[in-house]
């Protein structure tokens, strides 16, 4: 079946399109979309792109940062104001995955896809869709029901920098160095000084989650051994880990208290 190729320059315009179609796909980076179409999938005929300039730009707005969906892996890695999020950027495939790799693609990555948007969960990220009128929404709850939003555009993604240096923490466990699939992949923001902890897992299910329990017995803990002994003990508590080509739930659950120890206590370089 052939695939027809729509291209708009007005975000409103692409918006429109798609809604109208349930068979459009939203073309971001391509990076998943594309092998989908090599693959001959059927559920889809028509791909919508589109080419506004402010869709791929990166706005430092005093202390938060609004980054539009179509920004590239690449340009994270490149950016002086989001140098935190560069490491998580670089372990997104390889050079070639990553200048084409897209946040806002990244958001409707399935497992085990989606290692950005476990980034992005734990830095309560706020989400503006094309078209939207009122506040954007928090990414916790997208995540919850991101399949109602799978024929909407993400515009844009907005975090607060991180107020410490070293508040924001990554690891991506994989089994291929560099640019392996994520085993589990764990983010988290510990700032010292007071402030919301979190933490979140991407591969421990269907897409990234807040590790609830985790977070709370982190409050007023030191980031020492004996400080997050609790922590590690509900390292998996109120998840369901996937069994896939990866790892077992049985292997999810063994390693996760293993790694998010090395992640608490900075042992991550």
């Amino acid at each position: 079946m052939p695939v027809r190729v729509e291209t708009f320059s007005r975000i409103e315009d692409a918006e429109r399109a798609l809604s109208a179609n349930q068979a459009a796909r939203f073309f971001g980076g391509g990076t998943i979309l594309m092998r989908a179409v090599n693959e001959g999938d059927q559920s889809f005929d028509t791909l919508v792109r589109l080419t506004d300039p402010a869709f791929a730009e990166i706005r430092p707005e005093g202390a938060r940062i609004t980054i539009g969906a179509g920004v590239t892996m690449n340009q994270i890695m490149a950016s002086p104001d989001l140098a935190f999020l560069a490491p998580v950027a670089r372990s997104v495939g390889g050079p070639a995955v990553r200048s084409s790799a897209s946040v806002g693609g990244n958001l409707y990555a399935a497992a085990p896809y989606g290692d950005f948007a476990t980034a992005l969960l734990a830095l309560d990220a706020t989400l503006t869709f094309a078209g939207q009128a009122g506040a954007p929404m928090r990414i916790d709850a997208f995540m919850r029901e991101r399949d109602r939003h799978a024929n909407r555009i993400v515009s844009a993604i907005s975090i607060e920098r991180p107020r410490e240096s070293g508040a924001f923490r990554w690891l991506k466990v994989s089994r291929v160095k560099p640019k392996g699939l994520a085993v589990l992949s764990i983010a988290a923001h510990l700032p010292r000084s007071g402030g919301a902890i979190r933490v979140a897992y991407g591969n421990m299910g269907s897409t990234p989650v807040r590790a609830a329990a985790v977070e709370q017995a982190l409050q007023g803990a030191p980031l020492t051994e004996q400080g997050i002994g609790p922590a590690l003990a509900a390292a998996t508590e109120g998840l369901s880990p996937p069994s896939d080509s990866l790892a077992s739930v049985w292997y999810r659950r063994e390693v996760a208290p293993v790694h998010l120890k090395r992640l608490l206590l900075g042992q991550t370089g």
